[in-house]
């Protein structure tokens, strides 16, 4: 029973749509503005850098809490706080609280594996950092980041149940980045700095 009212309560942590909220707090509805998203960059783009970095941590922090409360209850390798950080992020993908229309999931996973396998973090965020820096697509630098997870920890050795989670997120956030695949196709992609979504 434990197990449950946990896996629940990361759900309804990650549900907690807080790029809504700072966006509502500073006079915009980010979901009518630039791409619609709740996340961090549509967030700056809509009310400030400030905002943004604010909901940033935010959406870290909704991903690393729950893994880390589990931790008391279980044994950190086992399976629950894999559930855990996958429910936070499905919350925060699909929030009960905005009619399951929620962002894409990027920073909440970043919260998830900071706590799971924080060295690998490095690999995902160098890829991102690198990609951004070549293309100044955020989305794209995030499909890479997301990519790289898995792989990087089949190649150092992980339990395959951390790598098909990896891999599970990736499917995940890439599905979820599918409106930013079809701009690209079309050109239309708005670069980070621009104003558009």
């Amino acid at each position: 029973m434990t197990e449950i009212v946990l896996v629940l309560f990361a759900y309804l942590l990650g549900s907690v749509s807080f790029g809504y909220i700072v966006g509502r707090l500073s006079g915009k509805d980010v979901r009518k503005t630039g791409s619609g998203n709740i996340g961090a960059t549509n967030v700056m783009r809509a009310a400030g850098k400030a905002a943004g970095l604010v909901t940033l941590i935010l959406d870290v922090a909704k991903g690393y809490v729950p893994v880390l409360l589990v931790e008391n209850y279980s044994d950190p390798n086992g399976t629950l706080p894999l559930l855990c950080g996958g429910a936070a992020l499905l919350g925060h993908c699909f929030p009960i609280f905005l009619k399951f229309r929620g962002g894409k999931g990027v920073a909440t996973a970043l919260g998830v594996f900071m706590r799971l396998s924080p060295l690998y973090i490095l690999f995902g965020l160098g890829a991102f950092i690198v990609v951004l820096a070549v293309t100044r697509f955020v989305s794209v630098g995030s499909i890479v980041a997301v990519l790289t997870m898995p792989i990087a920890l089949w190649i150092g050795g992980e339990p395959g149940s951390m790598v098909l989670f990896a891999l599970a997120v990736a499917i995940l956030i890439i599905a979820k980045h599918r409106k930013n695949i079809a701009r690209l196709l079309r050109g239309e992609e708005n670069k980070l700095g621009s104003k558009g979504g």
